[in-house]
């Protein structure tokens, strides 16, 4: 973070300095919600949450070397009282920006996909300067603008990821950091409940192509006919990129412009393609589990190429990117053989569907299970969301199938209804029993998915899976 005065901070935020709290007191290090996160000379943001007020813990915050708190009632502290803690971030993160004019900032957003490709883009951007990216999913109202306050002078590149749950989400985000880079990586039925349709979905999406500057570039998924779509409403010029065999799968004729040809995957599901784009061409062998994850590094590739990178450099530093974010397809092998494949950080149909793609060409020697829960905010297309995702799993051949929880329980209808299929279809009330229905099944080769919405918290699945052997 820049360093602000305190006076300064009030000023920006429309908030009052308090609490014995010198005016030309200096907040220098970083903004956190988490007292436990605070340091010397940091902003400690006291946010009320269900279970615990952060005004609260002021007071720990200071111990621990914060300079101020910024609240939105008193606190025995120096701090900043402001009406609105959402409202104050904004502006904050928004002078800082302003403060800021040698700083590139590029946005991702689409209905999956969008935090492995922060992660995979802040790789290959960090090689070219400083960058700031988004600690896992902090893509919303608190988590972007304190991303954005984490900028300094010293940084070159903001790579953020903008989510929404609503129309105008992703607008507002973007007015706090405006970007001249922007990538629409998908339109899936991720929080279809929120927005009603497809077509919403896709017109939430598209404030950021909307947002963009006419000398900004927006980066379209051309496979997917909705992002390509957004062409039109945006003043930005456009790049595209496709994984569909290297072609514009909208209307079957042109190339994109940064495309991925030869994708194969070995015996981990990990792809290796050859990367081609205006400046050239270069091998690419990822080290990320999953097909899915090559339309998200061709994203990340345009964005960098927009950035002066060489198609050689991108390849390379695509090819040493690891995975940043938790429980996005962590695949760890136990000491028995069995593989636990662990994306339980979060779930919609399609990405469910990527998953079970990676599954199936894991377990293809070997015995495939899934451990499948709720996928959240789907509203009325819930029960044929998750039926469809029983079925994806039978035809993927699948030993046996768990549905974790009641809300889960289509997935096994799914499944039953695929003819042909021969699994076993179990229901479970939560983690712990899901662990236990495995235990006695499993055998060297086995692989096991554990996907979900974050309200399902099956990470527990991954966790007790890999407790039960050590090593």
């Amino acid at each position: 973070m820049i360093p602000l005065s305190l006076t300064e901070i009030a000023a920006i935020t429309g908030g009052e300095a308090c609490g014995e709290a010198r005016g030309d007191a200096l907040v220098t290090g970083p903004a956190v919600i988490d007292s436990r996160r605070a340091g010397p000379g940091g902003l400690f943001v006291a946010i009320k949450g269900e279970h615990a007020d952060g005004h609260d813990f002021a007071a720990a915050a200071m111990a621990a070397g914060a300079a101020a708190v910024l609240a939105t009632r008193p606190v025995d502290a120096p701090h900043v009282l402001v009406p609105d803690i959402p409202a104050a971030l904004a502006a904050l993160a928004r002078a800082v920006v302003d403060r800021l004019p040698g700083l590139t900032i590029a946005g991702i957003t689409g209905s999956s996909g969008k935090t492995s490709t922060k992660d995979l883009t802040a790789q290959v951007v960090e090689r070219l300067g400083p960058t700031v990216a988004p600690e896992g999913s902090f893509n919303n109202e608190l988590g972007h603008p304190l991303t954005v306050l984490r900028a300094d002078e010293r940084t070159r590149y903001l790579v953020l990821e903008l989510s929404a749950r609503g129309a105008g989400h992703i607008a507002a985000l973007c007015a706090i950091a405006p970007p001249r880079i922007g990538a629409v990586l998908n339109v899936g039925r991720a929080h279809a409940g929120e927005f009603g349709s497809l077509e919403g979905v896709a017109k939430a999406k598209g404030e950021l192509p909307e947002a963009l500057p006419a000398d900004g570039v927006a980066i379209l998924n051309a496979a997917d006919p909705r992002v390509l779509a957004m062409a039109e409403r945006t003043r930005a010029r456009v790049v595209t990129f496709s994984a569909a065999d290297g072609r514009n799968a909208a209307d079957g004729r042109n190339a994109a412009d940064v495309r991925a040809v030869g994708v194969r995957l070995d015996e981990l599901a990990r792809a290796s393609f050859t990367l081609i784009m205006p400046g050239g061409s270069a091998p690419v062998r990822m080290r990320l589990h999953g097909a899915h994850h090559v339309p998200n590094a061709l994203a990340a590739a345009a964005i960098a190429a927009e950035l002066g990178m060489p198609a050689d450099d991108i390849a390379a530093a695509l090819s040493e990117a690891n995975p940043r974010s938790k429980w996005r397809m962590e695949t760890t092998r136990r000491a028995d053989g069995v593989l636990v494949i662990n994306d339980a950080y979060n779930a919609n149909p399609e990405s469910v569907r990527a998953a079970i793609d990676a599954l199936r060409h894991l377990a293809r020697d070997g015995r495939g299970f899934a451990v499948l829960g709720h996928m959240a905010e789907l509203g009325d297309i819930s029960v044929a969301s998750h039926e469809e995702a029983g079925r994806l799993a039978a035809r993927a051949g699948l030993a046996g199938v768990i549905a974790v929880g009641d809300e889960a329980r289509p997935i096994l209808d799914g499944a039953r209804g695929e003819p042909g299929w021969r699994g076993e279809a179990i229901a479970v009330p939560d983690a712990a029993a899901a662990v236990a229905e495995l235990g006695d099944r499993l055998r060297p080769g086995d692989v096991i998915l554990v996907k979900a919405s974050r309200v399902a918290a099956l990470w527990e699945v991954a966790a007790g899976l890999l407790s039960e052997v050590a090593g």
